[in-house]
């Protein structure tokens, strides 16, 4: 259990975070694509884009990596990055926005791109550790000395804990929430009529579901809604590192929360800077790399035991129900599993 100051300034997965002068994106400066120096190739630019949270970790690898590039490729890189919710980010790219290399807070995001012929279908065997650049699990964050004694996912469906999340049908991160409480049950030795028994007896506790977590966040921090709040345990260590005063724990049962980067091969291919662009996707997975993630509360991309982070004894993951394809069509498409667990709330 861990406290920290200031409950309100826990950031949710879907904020919007912007950079410079360009609205919901910022440009790293420029100076052309003209050679600056003898024998110096032409400059080159990459644009990234990601959902919100990993903004910081991403500003100083690219840092790291554009001096480095500079030094053994004499070449200058520059790097036009643009933030925001994952569900939001991939459909601007569907729509246009010409990312060169998208890190994702959902397989299922990429998966989208995938069919929109925009990423390879295979993108997950063309980097290391399958594509998944930083890790997470989920936390119940709860009220200052945890009054309810919650411990566990189980002890959100008890009568006297009232609790808070986004709604996963517009919340990526509320989906890794719920899948959160199903393998638990799951993993407790329930099958599917047990893990839906369940489940729905714990959101029949849920006292507010908005749209994202940042505004779940709120609902919580702000407005003194619910006992308990599901959020991304990367959340709740940055949080603490700004001084915030919550309690949370970290189930040993839980959900291993994957965010995967890809290169955008079709715009890739038409911008030419596919040296460039993969070699930085890369670049990602290395040790220099994973510690500006580490930084910012995420767990290293291998699983790997980390005395910086509870252990989790069983780690449940998304390919295990079906990948995100199928789990995305079974869970919460219309008439799936989560709508006939919200229909069962009121039985």
């Amino acid at each position: 259990m861990r406290r920290f100051a200031n409950a309100g300034l826990i950031i949710g997965a879907g904020l919007s975070i912007s950079l410079g002068a360009c609205g919901k994106g910022g440009d790293t400066p420029s100076t052309g694509n003209s050679p600056s120096g003898a024998g110096q190739k032409k400059d080159v630019e990459v644009t990234l884009v990601g959902y919100a949270v990993p903004k910081a970790a991403h500003d100083a690898i690219i840092k790291k990596f554009v001096a480095k590039w500079q030094q053994e490729h004499n070449q200058k890189v520059t790097f036009k990055q643009t933030y925001g919710g994952s569900g939001s980010q991939t459909r601007a790219v569907i729509d246009g926005l010409p990312a060169d290399i998208v890190h994702l807070a959902l397989g299922g995001d990429v998966n989208k791109l995938a069919q929109a012929s925009l990423v390879a279908t295979d993108w997950d065997k063309k980097l290391p550790n399958n594509a998944i650049v930083a890790r997470s699990v989920v936390a119940i964050v709860t009220r200052p000395g945890n009054p309810k004694q919650i411990k566990s996912f189980t002890d959100l469906a008890r009568p006297d804990v009232k609790w808070v999340t986004a709604n996963p049908k517009t919340s990526g991160g509320a989906r890794w929430n719920f899948l959160a409480l199903w393998n638990s049950a799951i993993k407790a030795g329930g099958n599917e009529d047990k893990a839906t028994e369940f489940t729905t007896n714990a959101f029949k506790n849920v006292v507010v579901q908005p749209k994202d977590a940042r505004e779940a966040t709120d609902a919580f921090a702000k407005q003194g809604q619910g006992d308990a709040l599901l959020n991304y345990e990367n959340e709740t260590i940055f949080a603490k590192e700004r001084g915030q005063a919550l309690d949370y724990v970290v189930p040993d049962v839980n959900i291993s929360i994957d965010t995967p980067v890809a290169i955008v091969d079709k715009n890739v291919t038409k911008h030419g800077n596919r040296e460039v662009v993969e070699a930085f996707a890369k670049y990602l997975f290395a040790p220099e790399s994973q510690a500006e993630f580490v930084k910012l509360g995420y767990r290293p991309a291998a699983t790997v035991a980390d005395p910086r982070f509870p252990q989790v004894k069983t780690f449940g993951t998304v390919a295990e129900y079906g990948g995100w394809t199928q789990f995305q069509k079974k869970f919460f498409e219309d008439g799936g599993v989560y709508d006939k667990i919200q229909a069962g709330k009121n039985n």
